[in-house]
């Protein structure tokens, strides 16, 4: 095995280690809470929480303070309507998140003394091998169109922008995966295979994948399959693969369940 091969993976797993430990990364996670109009207090968070027609908004009572960009927030503040990307406050070390999911508003703290962090030991991974860089191309998408994908917190599916298909043979037979466009014209393939809920995580892995040549041409490399969050932490609104995105066969490459160690 060439030693580039390895060297790139080793690297990509201490990268991969060294977001999910960040001191404010999933494992920081302490809770998940969804807002309504109905002001609401949780544990371990300064304020009263909800969301109206003005978006997200906050109520600090005496002696409770949260900073945002440095700078400090007390009585009433309102963060305005919020995105995916959401917004986030500070008070101490801990970070609290609030980000729009589907037509939802989500509050998560994310404190570095969470024990989910503490006590997390690396992913468990199969062994890395070159036989699982497979080649494939993209049929490309029409402009704008989107496939429909279910989260695993409330079941609701949501659009997502559709790269297109990606054709790519194992096994002397070609396979096909619906891709997802993400950032800078990367592809995200959400799928399940044989592993799925046996020496993987039960609803599916996630893959990256480089923007495709100007033919189409793309590298799948199975290696770097790695879990969702929700294989971590249930404080997380993970998606589900799309339908048709369960390969007949067991890709034994990349990260294994956390818990089959």
């Amino acid at each position: 095995m060439a030693d580039d091969f390895l060297g790139e993976w080793r690297a990509w797993r201490a990268a991969r280690e060294e977001r999910l430990t960040a001191p404010h990364g999933f494992l920081s996670i302490t809770g998940m809470y969804w807002l309504d109009e109905q002001p609401q207090r949780f544990d371990g968070v300064p304020g009263a929480w909800s969301v109206g027609a003005d978006g997200v908004e906050v109520e600090l009572g005496d002696g409770e303070e949260l900073a945002v960009d440095g700078v400090a927030l007390t009585g009433r503040y309102r963060f305005g309507t919020v995105d995916e990307a959401g917004v986030r406050a500070t008070y101490g070390d801990v970070v609290v998140e609030v980000a729009a999911r589907g037509g939802d508003v989500v509050l998560r703290p994310r404190d570095p003394a969470s024990p989910r962090r503490a006590e997390h030991t690396p992913t468990p991974t199969f062994e890395p091998s070159p036989a699982w860089v497979v080649p494939g191309v993209l049929t490309p998408a029409p402009p704008d169109a989107t496939v429909d994908i279910q989260t695993m917190s409330d079941g609701a599916a949501q659009p997502e922008p559709l790269a297109g298909t990606v054709t790519f043979e194992v096994g002397g037979r070609e396979h096909a995966l619906v891709a997802l466009a993400d950032d800078d014209g990367w592809l995200w393939i959400l799928f399940a295979d044989v592993t799925s809920g046996v020496t993987t995580y039960g609803a599916g892995r996630q893959l990256s994948v480089r923007p495709p040549g100007p033919d189409g041409a793309v590298v799948l490399d199975f290696n770097r399959a790695a879990n969702l969050p929700c294989a971590y932490t249930a404080f997380t609104t993970c998606p589900f693969p799309p339908p048709g995105n369960r390969l007949p066969f067991a890709v034994e490459a990349g990260e294994q369940d956390p818990a089959h160690r």
